[in-house]
């Protein structure tokens, strides 16, 4: 006798009451990039419906966000000056400093991440200091914890340090422990591939190396006990939540990090996966909402906890109004 899995297929109330993985407007993080000038509200080519925004606009940003149920974003700052050193990343004064202050003001409850990291800084775009062509670790281990230092002072509630330097998640916890913040946590770029991925974003966020690649420090596609090693690493430093990035094409080091880690979980659904799925949608080729929420369930699907998305408030509001 055959088992009839039919019958808790049947209609739409028997299928949602034994749905296994079940989306949520919190489980989303929306990553916005902020800008330098005024009155700016410019839609980035490469991420169709997602803008740069000056600080002085934040407010009407943040009132979309709020409407839709979100309750965490992501600042990425693009400053107007690069050096050496990336200084405006550690500047009081600096973008992302600026738009952590305001969104703190228009929304106190919001939880604020930052992104930790030189590449939008550095006048050569890698994510540290260059010495004879290298990316010198330990000497950026320096910068990366005085960035997230400014970012705590100027409130932020996480640092998500994005540069894959070894050691860097132990620095960024004894410099803020050091100077009182202890209770800002810390999201770990723990599993951070060399992906093919990134493209759209590198235009968002003007950040492309000068020269070379960053194959050196970002890990090897080809790669997944490495990661659990980096995850574990990452853990024991002091991360309170580890991440996956990119999210499709690595479901299956989401899933090995859940079966090993009790940890919360990140994800990031990259912008190339994003501006795939709105290539296909401009040509009339797929369903924007089904294929959306179906490649989201599969991310949570696979442990993530939590989802990095620029589909967030789309995505968020399809699934109340289902």
């Amino acid at each position: 006798m055959f088992r009839r899995y039919r019958r808790l297929r049947k209609n739409p109330a028997i299928r949602s009451m034994v749905r296994e993985t079940v989306l949520n407007e919190e489980d989303f993080i929306y990553p916005l990039f902020v800008v330098e000038g005024n009155n700016i509200k410019k839609e980035i080519r490469s991420l169709p419906g997602n803008f740069h925004w000056s600080v002085d606009r934040l407010c009407e940003l943040m009132d979309d966000i709020i409407r839709t149920g979100i309750k965490g974003i992501m600042i990425f700052g693009i400053p107007n000056y690069k050096d050496d050193l990336g200084s405006g990343a550690y500047d009081d004064e600096g973008i992302v400093q600026k738009a952590v202050r305001e969104i703190k003001r228009i929304a106190p409850d919001m939880w604020v991440i930052t992104d930790v990291c030189m590449c939008e800084y550095t006048s050569h775009g890698h994510c540290g200091i260059v010495v004879d062509n290298d990316v010198d670790n330990d000497e950026t281990l320096k910068y990366i914890a005085k960035i997230a230092l400014s970012h705590a002072q100027a409130g932020a509630d996480m640092v998500a340090p994005s540069d894959m330097m070894d050691g860097r998640v132990g620095a960024i916890r004894s410099i803020l422990d050091e100077n009182n913040y202890k209770d800002v946590s810390i999201m770990a770029y723990s599993a951070k591939y060399s992906s093919a991925f990134y493209g759209p974003f590198r235009e968002a966020a003007d950040s492309c190396p000068e020269f070379g690649d960053r194959k050196s420090y970002q890990m090897d596609p080809a790669n997944s006990r490495e990661a659990m090693l980096e995850i574990q690493e990452d853990i024991d430093e002091g991360a309170d939540i580890i991440m996956i990035k990119p999210a499709l094409s690595y479901l299956d080091i989401i899933k090995m990090a859940r079966d090993k880690f009790d940890n919360t979980i990140a994800a990031y659904s990259v912008s190339g996966e994003f501006a795939m799925i709105k290539a296909a949608v401009a040509l009339g080729d797929i369903d924007e909402k089904s294929i959306v929420l179906e490649t989201l369930t599969s991310i949570k699907r696979a442990g993530a906890n939590i989802i990095i998305t620029y589909h967030a408030m789309d995505a968020a509001k399809w699934i109340r109004r289902t």
